[in-house]
């Protein structure tokens, strides 16, 4: 039995404003193209599959094209789970009629304990799905007694716990945070304060737990306990990142095989640091200068339009940082400065601006002009 364990696609997500629908569509055919050369024999999406509950029309579009290949043209069943950015309601429509088509959506917590079973030259393997869920869902369905993710979690476990036997393999889809994973800047907090995080040790009686939320691929305690990983970089925390899907090997025994499939982004993400005459230099030959980046300015003089001037060699800048003014403290705004008057104000200005103060000539025809300036708006009151 072989199957691909993919998560996170975030399909129709926005970054800095830019759409990502067509980065996300180069990867997405790679993913197509890892299975028809694995040949697999089942492919998981462990939840996020939209970025949001109401995708727009191009997401919903593309992820049709994307399941209709998998499905249809290649006939390799997907089994896939709602995540936190997904409505689960909207998800699950027409779930029924559509696992007689290979594409099994398990997204009711009421039928947690119903696995999909499939079986590959003699290696019969129960799939098991827990949709993103909250302790209130869990409560309401269940009248449960939980008060934390991870009671909640630990119940919904207990319950499939409760069924699934040894006759088979046994593998789990879930979308959560396992307490001291490694999180990323892109992903939403489930709650405040770290009250989202999940216990491992329940996971570990499963034979392969396909994990989605976090976008770095990483396992926790156990090999056989994964997160595959988002897509694509969504944040510029990511930009280290190894991007890709995993392959999961396994016959009767057990696990025999777990590795990571590559994919190769339309356009990286990057931060570049330097000078902005130095970045306009290296602009102008730079191979990748169509990838998304974080330019942090050198800098210490006042610059003219740099944004413009930059995405005339690099077309992506999407952020610009002035590094000498974190490194000073600048951005921290010191509220008594706010209340000083407006030629003490725009003596700091000048001195941060040129390195040099305002001579007494030059504060002088300042004060002038405040004072021109306010007797004339004063006048314009009366």
């Amino acid at each position: 039995m072989k199957f691909i364990h993919t998560s996170d696609w975030h399909i129709g997500r926005l970054f800095h404003n830019v759409s990502l629908l067509d980065d996300q569509r180069h990867v997405l055919a790679q993913i197509v193209a890892h299975i028809k050369n694995e040949a697999v024999d089942a492919v998981i999406i462990a939840g996020d599959i939209y970025d949001r509950s109401v995708p727009p029309a191009a997401a919903v579009s593309l992820l049709d094209e994307v399941l209709n290949t998998i499905c249809t043209d290649l006939g390799v069943p997907v089994l896939l789970i709602p995540g936190n950015h997904d409505g689960a309601e909207r998800i699950r429509f027409g779930s029924k009629q559509l696992s007689q088509a290979g594409l099994h959506i398990l997204g009711d917590l009421n039928q947690i304990t119903q696995p999909v079973t499939l079986t590959k030259d003699g290696c019969e393997t129960s799939f098991y799905g827990i949709p993103y869920n909250d302790p209130e869902s869990v409560r309401n369905h269940f009248s449960a007694e939980v008060s934390s993710h991870d009671e909640a979690h630990q119940f919904l476990i207990e319950q499939i716990n409760a069924v699934k036997t040894t006759d088979s393999l046994n593998v789990l889809i879930s979308h959560c945070f396992i307490d001291g994973a490694e999180a990323s800047e892109s992903e939403r907090p489930l709650s405040i304060g770290g009250a989202d995080r999940v216990s491992v040790d329940p996971f570990k009686t499963f034979d392969y737990v396909a994990l989605g939320h976090l976008h770095n691929p990483q396992h926790k305690s156990e090999t056989h306990i994964r997160y595959s990983g988002s897509i694509l970089k969504y944040s510029f925390s990511e930009q280290h990142h190894q991007k890709g899907v995993t392959l999961v090997e396994m016959n009767p025994s057990g696990l025999q095989k777990i590795t990571h499939l590559p994919l190769t982004p339309l356009r990286d993400m990057r931060t570049l640091e330097g000078d902005l005459e130095t970045l306009l230099k290296n602009g102008a030959t730079d191979p990748h200068n169509q990838d998304y980046l974080l330019i942090r300015l050198t800098d210490q003089t006042a610059l003219l339009e740099p944004m413009s001037k930059l995405r005339q060699v690099y077309e992506n800048v999407l952020h610009i940082e002035k590094t000498w003014l974190q490194d000073s403290g600048t951005l921290q705004v010191n509220r008594d400065k706010l209340k000083r008057g407006e030629l003490e104000m725009f003596q700091d200005f000048y001195k941060q601006v040129s390195g040099n103060d305002l001579t007494a000539d030059q504060q002088a025809a300042i004060q002038q002009i405040i004072t021109n300036t306010v007797n004339s708006q004063e006048g314009g009151l009366a």
